[in-house]
C-alpha cells in the first residue's frame, strides 16, 4: 500500500497452501464460499505495491486508510485471495477472487503467515533480543559468538537485515509478519542455522512476531522511550514481557534477562526459570573481578555455569560489559561454547555505535545512535571516564530529538546534554512533521533546567551540518566530540521527505575542512 517501501525477501520455492485450509484455520467466512475450491496460496502480503501472483493479500484496517482500498489493485497484481473484516468487504466490493472475511485479520496475520511458508521459524534457531538500549550492540555480538561455532547466520535488526552476508536496510527494526515469515522461509531455503533479531516493543504489540517460535529470548533493560506509543511505563513493560511469558504464544524457550535494572529484576521474579546475568550483582552470569579498559577495549571475566571466560570487547563502558556478558549468557543458552563464542566478541563492531571517525584531528570525534536520556547518559559517562584517563579534554555533545515521537524525553535529553558537557549544541534530529524550532525549545528547557554551575555552555544551531561544524571548530587537542542520535541513519526526515544525511560524512567533511593535511583514515568504533 505504500510505494518505496522494500519489497520482501521471498524463498525461491513456497509451499503450496489450500485456501480453504488457511479459511479453516483462522475460522474466517468465505465469499463466496464455493469460490477457495481449487485456490492454492503461495504468498501473503498486506502491501499492494509488492504482491506477487499466488499471494494471499491481507487487506487490514490501518490508522489513515483501510488496506481494503488497494484490493483491486492486489489483484490486478495476482493475489487470488484476500483476507479482510466486514468492513473491508465492504469497501472492497465486488472482486474476482475469493474474500475471507474476519473480525480483526491483524491478529491472526503473524501465524496466516506462518503456516503459509511452512512454519519456517521451527526450523531455524532463533534469538529474540529486546529492551531500551543494547539491542543492536547485543545482537551484532550474539551473531558473531553463534558464527564462531561454524553456526550459518542470519541479522535482523535497526541497521541492516543481513543473511549469508548479503546487506538489505532494514525498514523497521522488526518487519511486519508476513515480510518476517518469507525471509525465514529464505533463510531456511538458503542453508541458514540461526538468526538474530531485535524485537522490538512496536513488533510485540503490533504482533509482528505473531507466529514466531523463539528459541532464546534476551532482555537489556528498560528506561523511557516510546511512551508515545505506549500508555506509561508498565504499558512499555508489559509489552517487552510478551517475549518471555509463559502464556505469551511468542514466549522464548529460554530467557535470558539481564538484572542490572529494575525492570530487568521485575521480568525475571515473574518468570518460572530464566537464566539471569547481573555485571553489578549476584546472578547466573555475573562479571568477576574488575574490567579492564585500555585504548577503548575492555577486558573481563564471565563467570557463569560453564566457569569463568575471558572477554574482550572493543567497545567502551560499562553498558557494553552488560551488552559483552549477556552475549555470551545467549550464545550458551542457544547451544553456543561460551568458550568458542567469547573469543568473537572481540572482533565486533557496531555501525554508529560510539563510532570514531577520524581524519587526522588531534581530538576524538564520535557518532552515536544514543536517542534516549539513559543511553545518552551512558556515552557521556563512558567518554567522561575517557577524558579523565587519558586527557585533560574538554566534551562537546551535538544532539536533537525525533519528531512525532516521544515529546516527554526532549527536556530530559537536553538535561543530560547539559549536565555531560563542556559545550551542548541542541540542534535538529529528524523533524518529521512537526516544527523543528519547537523541538529544540523542549530540548533546550530541559537543559537550561539544569542550574548554570552545574551546566556547560549551551548553543542552539538548527542545521545540523552547521551544529557539526561549530562542535569541531570548538575543540581543541585532547577534547571529544560527540554527535548522538542518528547514529548509523543515512537520512533526516523533514516534513515526510528523507534527505541524505549521515552525521558520519558530516563529521567527516568537517574534520577535512578543520584539518584539510590529515590522515584520512578508516572510520571504526571506538575501540
Amino acid at each position: 500500500m505504500q510505494s518505496g517501501q522494500p519489497r520482501a525477501l521471498r524463498p525461491e520455492h513456497s509451499p503450496s497452501t489450500p485456501l480453504a485450509s488457511l479459511a479453516a484455520v483462522i475460522g474466517a467466512a468465505t465469499s463466496p464460499e464455493s469460490a477457495v475450491r481449487g485456490v492454492s496460496v503461495t504468498g501473503i502480503e498486506q502491501r499492494s505495491d509488492a504482491v506477487l501472483p499466488g499471494d494471499l493479500f491481507a487487506a487490514l484496517p490501518g490508522a489513515r486508510a483501510h488496506g481494503a482500498r488497494f484490493a483491486a489493485a492486489a489483484v490486478a497484481k495476482g493475489a487470488v485471495a484476500v483476507l479482510t473484516d466486514a468492513a473491508g468487504a465492504q469497501l472492497a466490493g465486488p472482486l474476482p477472487v475469493p474474500v475471507l472475511v474476519r473480525e480483526n485479520p491483524r491478529a491472526v496475520l503473524g501465524e496466516l503467515s506462518a503456516t503459509i511458508y511452512g512454519n519456517p521459524s521451527e526450523r531455524l534457531r532463533i534469538v529474540g533480543i529486546t529492551g531500551t538500549s543494547g539491542k543492536t550492540t547485543t545482537a551484532y555480538l550474539v551473531e558473531a559468538g553463534l558464527a564462531a561455532a561454524g553456526l550459518s547466520t542470519a541479522l535482523i535488526g535497526t541497521i541492516e537485515t543481513r543473511i549469508g552476508g548479503r546487506r538489505v536496510p532494514s525498514a523497521l527494526t522488526t518487519p511486519e509478519a508476513p515480510q518476517l515469515h518469507a525471509m525465514f522461509a529464505l533463510m531456511v531455503e538458503q542453508g541458514v542455522d540461526a538468526v538474530v533479531m531485535e524485537v522490538s516493543s512496536h513488533a510485540l504489540t503490533l504482533g509482528r512476531v505473531d507466529g514466531v517460535r523463539f528459541a532464546v529470548g534476551a532482555f537489556t533493560n528498560l528506561s523511557q522511550d516510546h511512551l508515545d506509543f505506549h500508555a506509561d511505563f508498565d504499558d512499555y513493560f508489559a509489552a517487552k514481557r510478551k517475549l518471555f511469558e509463559p502464556d505469551s504464544p511468542v514466549a522464548a524457550r529460554t530467557a535470558v534477562v539481564c538484572v542490572d535494572d529494575e525492570w530487568g529484576r521485575r521480568l525475571a521474579a515473574g518468570l518460572p526459570d530464566p537464566v539471569t546475568v547481573s555485571t553489578t550483582r549476584t546472578a547466573a552470569w555475573s562479571v568477576t573481578g574488575a574490567v579492564s579498559a585500555h585504548g577503548g577495549e575492555q577486558d573481563f571475566t564471565a563467570a557463569g555455569p560453564h566457569g569463568e571466560i575471558a572477554v574482550r570487547l572493543r567497545l567502551p563502558g560499562h553498558y557494553n560489559v552488560a551488552n559483552g556478558l549477556l552475549a555470551v549468557a545467549v550464545c550458551a543458552a542457544a547451544g553456543v561454547e561460551p568458550s568458542i563464542a567469547a573469543p568473537a566478541l572481540a572482533t565486533v563492531d557496531v555501525p554508529g555505535r560510539m563510532q570514531r571517525v577520524e581524519r587526522g584531528q588531534d581530538f576524538l570525534a564520535i557518532v552515536d545512535y544514543a536517542h534516549k536520556p539513559a543511553a545518552l547518559e551512558s556515552v557521556i559517562a563512558t567518554l567522561r571516564g575517557h577524558l579523565a584517563a587519558d586527557t585533560a579534554g574538554r566534551l562537546a555533545v551535538v544532539i536533537g530529538a525525533g519528531g512525532d515521537r516521544d515529546a516527554a524525553k526532549r527536556p530530559l535529553m537536553g538535561a543530560a546534554g547539559a549536565r555531560g558537557a563542556d559545550l551542548l549544541i541542541i540542534t535538529d534530529d529528524n523533524p518529521r512533521t512537526e516544527d523543528p524550532a519547537a523541538i529544540r525549545a523542549a530540548v533546550g528547557s530541559g537543559a537550561l533546567e539544569v542550574p548554570e554551575t552545574e551546566r556547560g555552555e549551551v548553543r542552539e544551531i538548527g542545521d545540523r551540518a552547521e551544529a557539526i561544524a561549530a562542535a569541531v571548530e570548538w575543540a581543541r587537542p585532547g577534547d571529544v566530540v560527540l554527535i548522538a542520535g542518528k547514529g548509523h541513519e543515512a537520512g533526516q526526515e523533514i516534513q515526510g521527505v528523507k534527505h541524505p544525511f549521515d552525521d558520519r560524512d558530516v563529521l567527516a567533511a568537517a574534520l577535512e575542512r578543520r584539518c584539510p593535511q590529515g590522515n584520512h583514515a578508516e572510520d571504526l568504533t571506538v575501540s
